[in-house]
C-alpha cells in the first residue's frame, strides 16, 4: 500500500483495505453539541434502519410518553418503536428527584432493551442529561454498555454535554454547533415541521 508524503494511505487505497476486512460492528454514536439538530439526526438514522427492515427502537429521556411531535407522529405511524419516560424540560421542572428518578427508570429500560437484544437500532435520545446532571454514572454506564450491548446493534445517544467518557468511548460523533437561531436573533418562535 502506497502512502502520500505525510505517511498515510490514499483514500481509495484505504476504502479498499477497509472492504476487504469486510468488517461489520454496532456503532455507538454519539449527536451532541449546542447546535440543533440532534435528535433530527438520530430520527434521519432510525428511518434510513427501518427501511432496511432493521427492527429500530427510540426511548427519550426528557420527553414524557404523551409527547406528540411530528416526528414522533412519523416514526410510530412508519411502526417504529418510540417510548418517552421523562416530564418535560429538566429546567421547566418542579421536582429534579422526580425527573432523575424517572431517567434512572428510563435507563433500567434500555439496559432490557438492549440486553434483550430488542433493536438493531436503539437510539437514546437526551441520554446526555442524566449523564450530564450526575443522575447516571458515565463511568459505570459506558462499561455496562461495553459488557451488555450486542455486537451488531447500533446505539444512538443524542444531547448536549456528553460526557468525556462517553465520547471517548463511541465509534462516531457529531457535535452541533449553534452559528444563528431564529428564536435568539429574531425572536421567532419554533415552527411546526422544523423544530416539532
Amino acid at each position: 500500500m502506497t502512502s502520500d508524503g505525510a505517511g498515510n494511505a490514499s483514500g481509495e487505497e484505504r476504502r479498499q483495505a477497509v472492504r476487504a476486512k469486510r468488517m461489520r460492528k454496532g456503532l455507538v454514536i454519539v449527536n451532541t453539541g449546542t447546535g440543533k439538530g440532534k435528535t433530527t439526526a438520530a430520527f434521519g438514522v432510525a428511518f434510513r434502519a427501518h427501511g432496511r427492515g432493521m427492527r429500530v427502537g427510540v426511548l427519550q429521556f426528557i420527553k414524557p410518553g404523551t409527547a406528540n411531535y411530528g416526528e414522533l407522529r412519523a416514526a410510530r405511524a412508519a411502526g417504529i418503536h418510540v417510548e418517552g419516560t421523562g416530564d418535560g424540560f429538566t429546567w421547566q421542572s418542579t421536582d429534579l428527584d422526580a425527573s432523575a428518578q424517572l431517567a434512572r427508570h428510563g435507563w433500567e429500560i434500555a439496559q432490557g432493551y438492549i440486553e434483550g437484544d430488542a433493536f438493531d437500532v436503539l437510539v437514546l435520545d437526551e441520554f446526555t442529561y442524566p449523564l450530564h446532571y450526575g443522575w447516571l454514572e458515565t463511568t459505570e454506564v459506558v462499561e455496562w454498555i461495553r459488557a451488555h450491548k450486542p455486537p451488531r446493534m447500533h446505539l444512538v445517544i443524542t444531547g448536549r454535554y456528553a460526557p468525556d467518557a462517553l465520547i471517548e468511548f463511541a465509534d462516531l460523533v457529531t457535535e452541533m454547533r449553534l452559528v444563528k437561531h431564529p428564536f435568539a436573533d429574531q425572536g421567532i418562535r419554533a415552527q411546526p415541521g422544523i423544530e416539532y
